[in-house]
């Protein structure tokens, strides 16, 4: 099969991934083989080629927001068949038995693998599965729409239940790339009133297309107040902005897996009992509901397609902003 391989971290301008010829991987007990025909690219896998985020083994094939079908099963496999068509998120497997996960939080197991980041991903022809944690895909959602919504969704939703959102209340989202764009549509859907805090004109002029009812600078927030705030972009400096942004009692929620350094702020600012949360990974549920959502609710990426030669293209395009809404590989063998 062909695959995207990081043998070692540089800057995407670089072109760290090299496509390689590698055996087929052969199941192992518990473990389905999917054969890939989409794979999202997302910020994530930006910091996995860059070395942002510390790789317990190289080489390492990135992607985690894949979609294929199973075509083949590992010994005592029984709850997916040869022919599913299933995605493969970010949470690869969890031990299952430390207290994280006997809590019911196993998106905080601290033995979890992640795809695409401590095990093989998708940027190739096929990949390997564990059977629990591969989704079920609704139909409605051809792969190359379900692709980018297996993590920039996943965890956009996973923010917004965070941040406590309910019907009708009014929300600022600071940073509008993929993850942000999916949750404006959940929103539209929960019928909330969204604010957004973007710096490039392309993306504000998505998000007034997207029917945000004000769009602009976090220094130009209007004076009015918010009922929660999401955090998408990875800069620091704009969670004093957040927290001043919502109403006492109001939450915010911090979406990245990487930030930039907090600055110190008054404690006026979350005083009055405001609440800020970080989003760690994910969990199968959140990962089973929003897909569900969003056949239901017709929530669609904005997406740009690459072939799977093109991986590096696609992350350098990606990281200069040049990707309205998420970059998707499509993979034809």
């Amino acid at each position: 099969m062909r695959a995207q391989v990081l043998a070692h971290p540089a800057p995407i301008g670089e072109r760290p991934l090299r496509l390689a010829e590698r055996p087929l991987p052969e199941p192992g007990p518990g473990e389905v083989r999917v054969r890939v025909t989409a794979c999202g690219c997302c910020r994530t896998d930006l910091h996995v080629v860059e070395g942002d985020l510390p790789l317990p083994r190289l080489p390492l094939v990135p992607g985690h927001q894949v979609v294929g079908t199973v075509d083949a099963l590992g010994p005592g496999c029984r709850r997916l068949a040869v022919g599913e068509r299933v995605g493969v998120p970010w949470l690869a497997r969890t031990d299952g038995t430390c207290a994280a996960c006997r809590r019911g939080e196993e998106n905080l197991c601290a033995d979890a693998a992640f795809t695409g980041w401590t095990v093989d991903g998708g940027y190739a022809d096929a990949c390997l599965a564990d059977e629990r944690f591969a989704l079920r895909l609704p139909d409605g959602l051809d792969d190359t729409a379900a692709a980018p919504l297996l993590c920039a969704g996943v965890i956009g939703y996973r923010a917004l239940r965070r941040a406590g959102v309910q019907p009708g209340e009014r929300v600022v989202l600071f940073g509008f790339g993929a993850s942000a764009h999916l949750a404006i549509q959940v929103l539209h859907h929960w019928g909330c009133e969204v604010v957004v805090c973007t710096r490039g004109e392309r993306h504000r002029e998505l998000a007034r297309r997207m029917g945000a009812a004000w769009v602009g600078g976090a220094a130009e927030l209007p004076g009015f107040s918010c009922d929660r705030a999401v955090v998408f972009a990875p800069a620091g400096e704009l969670v004093p902005a957040a927290l001043r942004a919502v109403r006492p009692g109001g939450v915010v929620s911090l979406a990245g897996i990487h930030m930039t350094p907090i600055p110190s702020f008054d404690y006026a600012l979350l005083w009055g009992e405001r609440t800020l949360r970080s989003v760690a990974n994910m969990t199968r549920a959140d990962a089973q509901e929003f897909m569900d959502l969003a056949a239901v609710a017709g929530v669609r990426a904005r997406s740009e397609s690459f072939p799977l030669e093109a991986a590096n293209e696609a992350l350098a395009a990606l990281a200069a902003d040049r990707v309205e809404g998420a970059a998707v590989l499509t993979v034809t063998p």
